[in-house]
């Protein structure tokens, strides 16, 4: 399994960037893809999960209505468009493949390597 995440930058509150991930090494279109997000100091977060259907997508209460999660079966990628960011938005955001488990304190190899994402004026 690899997942290469890339788009994270600094960006000023209310601003817009969008993440990718390109994943290889498993059959993409049958897994659920998730992007979590680590703050500064603090522990891994859930943020949205899709699945294979359509209108599968779930996301926390802190990012919805904010962010939408896509994927692109044919290019093996799943994306992270995120509106109106926030201060509180900043941290490494990762890629992972499957679901995301509350409590989660460590990367697995299910997990990318991550991408920065600062949210400062």
């Amino acid at each position: 399994v690899q997942l290469v995440e890339s788009g994270g930058d600094l960006v000023q509150p209310g601003g817009s960037l969008r993440l990718s991930c390109k994943a290889s090494g498993f059959p993409f279109s049958t897994f659920v893809k998730t992007w979590a997000r680590q703050a500064p100091g603090k522990g891994f977060e859930w943020v949205a999960s899709i699945g294979g259907g359509i209108g599968s997508e779930v996301y926390a209460a802190s990012v919805r209505g904010r962010f939408t999660i896509s994927r692109d079966n044919a290019e093996n990628t799943v994306y992270l468009q995120m509106n109106n960011l926030k201060s509180e938005d900043t941290g490494v955001y990762f890629c992972v493949k499957g679901g995301f488990r509350v409590g989660t304190t460590s990367r697995t190899s299910d997990w990318g390597q991550g991408t920065q994402v600062t949210v400062s004026s």
